[in-house]
């Protein structure tokens, strides 16, 4: 899951990126409305995190520019407006959920993970193919019976991988998918990964390379 965090307060903005980072997720962090948009013009996000009261483009013009275009992103909208008619006119603006400020970080997790199943398909408990289980609520992999740790970068690669169900997955969709914007588009980190990830998974490999194109499991 890609999620765009838009946060005029930086210590808050980076501790929810930190925090949503150590559950795998891949997170940009926009400080300002105008910033917001031009990464949503960029990538296709899952999750928007969108402070209502952003400088620049106030939050409330960046949810309706991001409704009017049609994207598929979910928005959950903060705001230290707790009162019914704040969160009403958050909603009607065409936000998928509100949260108030301040806010415990599991319940923001929550939300962010909910919202994230209703911007695409929801995936299944397990994802198994080639004799790999994954199992996304506890966070564990399994090859042919054999519990298989692996860093977070590595579990989002084969969960990725394991989502195509066959299909070839590029380079460019891996770092779109489980990295965040300050990856270089032109560096080994895929391949170090992909390697790191083989070798993990151990023999027979269970990963194909199709020379130009990505990476499959067959």
């Amino acid at each position: 899951m890609r999620v765009l965090i838009a946060e005029d307060e930086r210590m808050l903005a980076d501790s929810i990126a930190e925090g949503l980072r150590a559950e795998a997720l891949a997170v940009d962090i926009a400080y300002d409305g105008e910033s917001a948009l031009e990464r949503l013009g960029v990538h296709d996000y899952d999750v928007l995190v969108l402070d209502r009261d952003l400088p620049g483009v106030h939050g409330d013009d960046v949810c309706r520019t991001v409704v009017d275009s049609g994207a598929l992103v979910r928005i959950l909208m903060l705001t230290a407006a707790a009162d019914v008619r704040s969160r009403v006119a958050g909603l009607s603006l065409g936000a998928d959920d509100y949260l108030p400020k301040p806010f415990a970080f599991e319940e923001l997790l929550a939300r962010v993970h909910a919202l994230g199943r209703r911007a695409r398909p929801a995936d299944p408990p397990m994802l198994e193919r080639a004799g790999v289980r994954l199992d996304r609520a506890h966070r564990q992999v399994y090859r042919e019976g054999r519990y298989v740790p692996l860093a977070r970068k590595e579990f989002g690669v084969l969960a990725e991988l394991l989502r195509a169900d066959g299909a070839v997955v590029s380079s460019e969709d891996l770092l779109e998918k489980v990295w965040d914007e300050h990856i270089d588009p032109f560096t080994n980190t895929v391949r170090t990964t992909m390697m790191k990830l083989r070798r993990k998974l151990g023999d027979p490999p269970v990963i194909e390379t199709v020379p130009g194109v990505g990476y499959r499991i067959p």
